[in-house]
């Protein structure tokens, strides 16, 4: 099928950075208990895609029972992007994804649609220098169903001719919210959290054929 544009969300689809942040989530919380930082870790990995304001708020109040302020909150999330932010600018690519957006510019409209910050992840994505492969990059503290439909009312697209890349429901309920296809990402070891019969893939080495782009090479290493 030739779809209409592509809807990738970052963290886990386009960048390996899914275990950085479970990473940062333990170094942010290691002044606490082993269990409490379990409990945090556990609370991140379910709601994978929700924005870090979200997750941190919920964390103090659900496992600390401390209801965080706003200057409070907003210390503790700058905190975590200080952590983070300058590991996913360095760390690796999804395999096959460098490849794809080189390949689908000019082609086929792509968008990030991420649970990170929008200004933090216009600075990844400039540093890596990938930006310039898309028509929009967006984050929160917008929620993704939100940015969604924003993307599709501007830029006049049909829901059922484009496709949602997630590695979460977060992403799922996403693109299912408006009856939009939706492609699965399974890390290496990660229980397939999608409903029975959505389609998984391993990486985006095959994402050229799925969308009908295809190449006459085998994709070229992401870095």
């Amino acid at each position: 099928m030739n779809y209409q544009a592509i809807f990738f969300d970052f963290d886990g689809v386009l960048v390996e950075s899914e275990q950085l942040k479970v990473d940062a989530f333990r170094e942010l919380y290691s002044e606490h208990s082993d269990a409490v930082i379990d409990r945090v870790v556990t609370y991140h990995r379910a709601h994978a895609g929700i924005s870090r304001v979200v997750k941190i708020a919920h964390a103090h109040k659900a496992f600390l029972n401390i209801d965080l302020t706003p200057e409070a909150l907003d210390v503790l999330c700058r905190r975590y992007s200080a952590i983070v932010e300058q590991k996913v600018i360095d760390c690796d690519s999804v395999d096959g994804a460098l490849a794809f957006l080189i390949r689908a510019a000019g082609t086929i409209k792509s968008f990030v649609v991420s649970g990170t910050p929008e200004d933090e992840l216009i600075r990844i994505t400039d540093q890596r220098g990938i930006s310039g492969y898309f028509d929009g990059i967006y984050g929160s503290p917008r929620k993704k169903e939100d940015i969604v439909e924003g993307l599709l009312t501007d830029h006049g697209l049909t829901a059922d001719q484009c496709l949602f890349i997630g590695d979460s429901m977060t992403d799922y309920n996403a693109a299912t919210a408006h009856r939009m296809p939706f492609l699965g990402r399974l890390h290496n070891g990660q229980e397939n959290p999608f409903p029975e019969a959505t389609r998984t893939v391993p990486d985006m080495s095959t994402l050229g054929r799925i969308v009908g782009l295809n190449s006459p090479e085998d994709n070229p290493d992401d870095r």
